[in-house]
């Protein structure tokens, strides 16, 4: 059996040899000067960036160090500017507790805002769960307008709502400091929206095939996947509310200083201690009452950090 060779065609070029590249010397003595200058350049790189970030830290954390010497100190040295107490007074850490009533203000404002995040991250999450999973005329129109809600100043609405309290006859009690909160924020709406919009429509499908609910579909299904976004709410409307001095200065100033919150407690003892109004100056003790309440703040923060940074991360996904 004999085999025909037919030629190539003219258009197909033969396979080249593959060809290699001499490096000279000089060539390979300018690859390694510019290893080592690209080298150089990101060790100084990440020495400014380290000398920055030191920077920035101890800029913001310097009032606070600042408060923490100011607590030490005696009544004389309170605004010395010292980082370090020349005459350290421990001593103001029992005996504020003798002069201010720290821990009826440290309760009230506890229970305050633990009322005031829970009932705007439930009403909130309710009112974003209905914009994220039903589908009706107007919905954008509608959301647009809890939107809106956002650009009002609280000035305007102050009057109005003060005069409502005052219709209810809730003046001097906590209600007022929380009770709006059961209509839900415009904020944490968008926020919950945008979160369960990432969340998959075919979940909710099935559950409703299987005879579930809306009310359970919201509380079995989209609420146990969106608990970052919802302790994220909580974190934000509690710290808002642990320091809200405007709200309980319109409705709990009239009553007594045992019913005040913290910071409106720390706002009369700075007066109950000027000279201006008979006071001795003892800010000692307002430093001291000051870095007590902002502890809370610090551990709540730390334990909520992994849900407080995924929901930052996870915010503005969409489905």
């Amino acid at each position: 059996m004999s085999t025909s060779y037919r030629p190539l065609p003219s258009s197909v070029e033969p396979p080249r040899e593959p060809s290699t590249t001499v490096v000279t010397v000089p060539e390979k003595r300018r690859r390694r000067r510019n290893a080592a200058a690209a080298r150089e350049s990101s060790v100084v790189g990440r020495i400014l960036r380290l000398v920055l970030l030191i920077g920035f830290a101890a800029l913001f954390l310097y009032p606070f160090v600042w408060l923490l010497a100011a607590s030490l100190k005696p009544r004389g040295e309170v605004f010395d500017n010292s980082l370090i107490p020349k005459t350290p007074t421990p001593e103001n850490y029992v005996e504020v507790w003798n002069q201010l009533p720290l821990t009826n203000w440290m309760f009230n404002s506890v229970m305050i805002a633990l009322l005031a995040a829970a009932a705007v991250s439930i009403s909130s999450s309710v009112v974003a769960f209905g914009f994220a999973y039903f589908r009706f005329p107007g919905r954008g129109l509608l959301f647009g307008l809890v939107l809106a809600t956002m650009m009002l100043p609280g000035a305007v609405t102050m009057i109005p709502i003060y005069l409502i309290w005052k219709q209810t006859g809730m003046l001097g009690t906590w209600v007022p400091l929380w009770g709006m909160n059961l209509f839900g924020s415009a904020f944490y709406i968008f926020l919950q929206r945008q979160f369960f919009l990432g969340l998959p429509r075919d979940l909710f499908e099935a559950a409703r095939l299987d005879g579930a609910s809306y009310w359970k579909m919201f509380w079995r299904i989209a609420m146990p996947l969106s608990i970052p976004s919802f302790v994220i709410v909580f974190l934000f409307e509690f710290q808002a509310s642990w320091n809200n001095l405007q709200s309980a200065l319109i409705y709990l100033n009239a009553g007594s200083p045992e019913d005040f919150t913290a910071p409106l407690g720390i706002a009369y003892a700075m007066t109950k201690y000027s000279p201006t109004a008979g006071g001795h100056g003892d800010y000692q003790y307002v430093m001291v009452a000051a870095l007590l309440v902002t502890l809370p703040m610090l551990v709540l923060f730390a334990f909520g950090q992994r849900y407080f940074i995924e929901g930052v991360a996870t915010q503005g996904r969409k489905g």
